[in-house]
């Protein structure tokens, strides 16, 4: 049986709890900088990324928002900087696909844990990876590159960033769904792969669209397919995976933006909003159309859900693929 003073204490305890919150989020942010963790170095995507939006994010909230990159770990050290943070609207995550979806399953000794210590905000864009190879090479096509891979099994090598990036990822998916047994060769970045793919150290390899371009565009690689289910703007005449003839490919490179888990969820809302007006502005479109971003409106719940699925998809990649990192 339940006492009616232990429910009317209970009521208030959370009316106060409720209350406040929404004064904590009423008076954010007041007369203290945000800063935006970039849990990489400075000069990539994420970096780019993260100082248009905090910069424009500053504008909008009145308010300073400092960038602060923190790399290593394939982002690990800034996601968990930004979860052991207080919730309180003024630490803010510039993450990404490899942060939220693949190293919880591939790094399962990370110390975060990224569905439950982090507030999903907004889902700013993907990118899709790209096959490419030398120009030198005999492929044309993705199946001259299945068709060879079948015929003399681990002998074709793919080039990546580095083991763990969606670019490595993208490479086991294509295995799997293409059956193709070819050997993952990891870089540090996607400089010397690139440029061992000119040189023809490497026969193929996985980029981002936006790393590829100048070089397609120059002739010293060929683009053969990209990975997401739909074709990308910035190389419109290159089929997708799947009109090249696997099916079911469909694996995008995203970044987002998260606030430590039990942030109040109207800061949360407002840094929806705000982001999501930021975005819209032509110049930021512009922008981030040429870092090759595809950016569709999304609420927090959404994004969430997002994520959920996300992680399931990479979580079953893994271990279908028995994947682990190279020591």
């Amino acid at each position: 049986m339940a006492f009616p003073f232990l429910r009317r204490a209970g009521a208030a305890l959370v009316l106060a709890a409720t209350c406040g919150a929404a004064a904590q989020a009423a008076e954010w942010p007041a007369g203290k900088p945000i800063t935006l963790v970039v849990p990489f170095a400075a000069g990539g995507t994420s970096d780019v990324l993260g100082r248009t939006i905090a910069q424009e994010l500053g504008q909008a909230l009145g308010q300073t928002v400092l960038v602060e990159n923190k790399g290593g770990a394939g982002g690990v050290l800034g996601a968990d900087q930004v979860a052991r943070s207080k919730p309180d609207g003024y630490t803010l995550l510039l993450g990404t696909i490899a942060t939220h979806a693949i190293n919880p399953s591939l790094l399962p000794s990370i110390n975060y844990d990224a569905a439950k210590d982090f507030a999903p905000v907004i889902l700013l864009g993907s990118i899709a990876n790209v096959l490419l190879v030398g120009a030198n090479q005999p492929y044309k096509s993705v199946q001259d590159v299945v068709a060879a891979a079948k015929a003399d099994p681990d002998k074709i090598a793919f080039g990546s960033a580095g083991q763990g990036t969606s670019q490595h990822l993208s490479g086991e998916v294509f295995k799997q769904l293409a059956g193709a047994s070819l050997t993952h060769v990891p870089y540090r970045g996607s400089a010397p792969a690139i440029q061992d793919l000119i040189g023809g150290q490497i026969p193929t390899s996985f980029e981002t669209a936006l790393v590829a371009l100048p070089h397609v565009q120059s002739g010293k690689v060929r683009a053969l397919a990209v990975t997401s289910a739909k074709r990308t703007d910035i190389l419109p005449d290159v089929p997708t995976m799947q009109e090249a003839g696997v099916a079911g490919f469909d694996v995008s490179s995203w970044q987002a933006i998260y606030a430590p888990a039990k942030t109040p969820a109207p800061v949360v809302e407002r840094l929806n909003k705000e982001i999501a007006a930021i975005i819209a502005k032509p110049g930021v479109a512009e922008k981030m159309k040429a870092l090759g971003l595809a950016y569709t409106p999304n609420s927090p719940a959404e994004f969430a859900t997002f994520q959920q699925a996300e992680q399931a998809k990479w979580a079953k990649i893994i271990k279908d693929g028995n994947l682990k990192l190279q020591q």
